[in-house]
């Protein structure tokens, strides 16, 4: 795991990470709460996965929270907004992972299709963010993550609805650095990672197929190598840093 060193200390403060029961959302929600955070960590409907992260969060010494929530849902998500206010006080860090990677040439995709990528990858993040403006404007220092995905930068054959929803989600970072300052908003991009949602295009005898351009760094990353670039920019060493997209996909991929 990542160390946090002795630079970034983020205690005190409260974090709301959608999606941190599994992959890039539970290594943000665990460095988060290395650093000093308090931890809402959403789910869906992976009570067990979730409840896991909170477990070891404790474990550590660190305090985590379970939330259940589909971010599509804009009332569940101003429950868990809520909820974390009543429980820890306040709000100081969103990081918006939560999100679906699915398939398909554009002929063959349904409405159905289309609206479910769309409603959860970025109307879910509208949903988080609308919800916790209002409480981050409340506290100094406060700021926002998005994960989107190289898919937002370059485009990506037979995920057309998923690239667009990522787009989406860049744009989106770059016009509330402006509207929301001093909220600082920014935007991880990863490569490559493996998680439960690329565990198939990584395998060994499919990986020469999806990895169709070289990762100079020589691997995939893992959810470590997103979670560190989160913390910093969460933290005051990216005090002037907003409205930033930040790669991390070994090289593969240079905007």
């Amino acid at each position: 795991m990542a160390d946090t060193g002795v630079l970034i200390d983020l205690h005190g403060r409260i974090a709301l990470v959608s999606g941190g029961s599994r992959g890039i959302g539970a290594a943000c929600s665990r460095l988060l709460a290395r650093a000093g955070c308090a931890v809402v960590v959403n789910y869906r409907t992976r009570a067990d996965a979730a409840i896991r992260v909170c477990e070891e969060i404790a474990a550590q010494g660190g305090r985590a929270i379970p939330f259940a929530a589909d971010i599509a849902d804009p009332h569940q998500v101003d429950a868990m907004v809520g909820r974390t206010v009543e429980e820890f006080g306040g709000l100081d860090f969103l990081v918006a992972n939560a999100g679906i990677w699915t398939g398909g040439a554009v002929e063959a995709l349904t409405d159905a299709d289309w609206a479910r990528m769309i409603g959860v990858n970025l109307t879910g993040t509208f949903h988080l963010v609308r919800a916790a403006v209002p409480r981050l404007r409340a506290r100094e220092g406060t700021g926002m993550v998005f994960v989107a995905s190289t898919a937002g930068q370059r485009g990506e054959a037979f995920h057309s609805h998923y690239a667009a929803s990522k787009g989406g989600l860049i744009a989106f970072t770059r016009s509330l650095a402006v509207e929301l300052a001093p909220i600082r908003v920014n935007v991880v991009s990863p490569g490559w990672i493996r998680t439960d949602m690329s565990e198939d295009s990584l395998r060994p005898e499919n990986i020469a197929a999806s990895l169709k351009e070289p990762i100079p760094m020589g691997r995939p990353g893992e959810p470590e190598d997103v979670a560190a670039p989160v913390a910093f920019l969460l933290s005051p060493l990216a005090r002037h840093i907003t409205g930033a997209v930040l790669n991390v996909n070994g090289g593969s991929v240079l905007h």
